[in-house]
């Protein structure tokens, strides 16, 4: 069967998809500040997904259907991924990373409307209450990769915001795209004491500091905002207030932190948000959205019990920002 042709019986998954100042960086800066990008748990929804489908299996063939996405691709692009076999999938901040028995490492941004689509043969359904048909235009198949399992995988992007680029592993420390990024959130490094000592001193606000992919890597506009509101913090507060004089952490700190880890796991758990373009590898939307305390509820009723507040908006770094002026300080 040719993939994404439709025709037999298939088993089709949807996933959403979801640093050095270089000429590459630059245009994203720009691209972010017009257009919202998957965050961390939409990417993480995506690679627990993939996963299946890819770690352990060969890449039989690979398929480019136009000569960029947003980047060009590599010359030797396809000549590094065909025969390789994919060792692992994982993330970094909002990228996903296949790692080859090479040595090489595919480095995939999902853009905007980027999705990748997983058909295999043993023609399974996907039911779910948040069902959600993925892009039917093949016009926008842009990437396919036939695994020796026998699976498809297919990227579409409409937009063309996404990218790949295949890196190899003993030069990712000094890779632009990934130089310089801070610790994940969900990870062992990330702390009230890490983020203290890196807030301490700083000018800047709260939000843009938690923005700021060298403090944190992977937060975006909708889970910062949650987090902060979470935490009972101003978005406005200095950042500086997280840590004491002696860069230990505040109260603060640690109630933000304890935050950020409730907030991402809740959203990876439950799918992601899947706001405009991003889906879940089951077809399904993810349906964190519904969760929402503070994010696109301006004018509503805080949702803080005994505040009696109302949501507010207003556009902070170039970002909107929603959060409740009455409990958050």
């Amino acid at each position: 069967m040719t993939p994404g042709s439709g025709v037999g019986p298939t088993k089709t998954w949807m996933a959403g998809i979801n640093p050095a100042m270089t000429t590459e960086r630059r245009i994203l800066c720009r691209q972010q500040d017009r257009e919202p990008m998957p965050e961390l748990p939409e990417v993480e929804t995506v690679r627990r997904g993939l996963q299946p489908a890819m770690e352990g299996a060969r890449i039989v063939r690979a398929e480019t259907r136009r000569a960029d996405l947003r980047f060009p691709f590599q010359p030797d692009f396809i000549a590094r991924l065909q025969g390789q076999t994919v060792t692992g999938l994982g993330r970094r901040a909002k990228y996903l990373m296949a790692d080859l028995e090479s040595g090489d490492v595919l480095l995939m941004h999902l853009g905007m409307s980027g999705s990748f689509r997983v058909v295999t043969a043993d023609g399974a359904a996907t039911p779910g209450e948040f069902h959600y048909p993925r892009n039917e235009d093949r016009a926008h198949d842009h990437v396919l990769f036939q695994m020796s399992s026998g699976a498809h995988i297919i990227f579409n992007d409409p937009r063309r915001f996404g990218y790949m680029k295949i890196i190899a592993r003993a030069t990712l420390d000094e890779e632009p795209l990934l130089k310089g990024l801070g610790p994940e959130p969900l990870g062992n490094a990330f702390d009230a004491a890490m983020l203290a000592k890196a807030t301490a001193g700083k000018a800047t606000s709260l939000k843009a500091a938690l923005l700021d992919q060298r403090v944190v890597a992977g937060l975006g506009n909708i889970y910062v905002c949650e987090a902060l509101f979470r935490a009972h913090l101003s978005p406005k507060r200095k950042a500086a207030t997280l840590a004491d004089k002696k860069s230990a952490p505040t109260d603060h700190a640690k109630r933000l932190v304890t935050s950020i880890h409730e907030v991402l796991n809740q959203a990876i758990e439950a799918g992601g948000s899947s706001l405009r373009d991003h889906r879940q590898t089951s077809g399904e939307l993810g349906y964190f959205q519904h969760s929402f305390q503070v994010y696109d509820r301006e004018g509503e009723k805080c949702r803080t019990r005994g505040c009696g507040g109302t949501v507010k908006r207003f556009v902070q770094n170039g970002r909107s920002t929603f959060w409740c002026p009455s409990c958050q300080k």
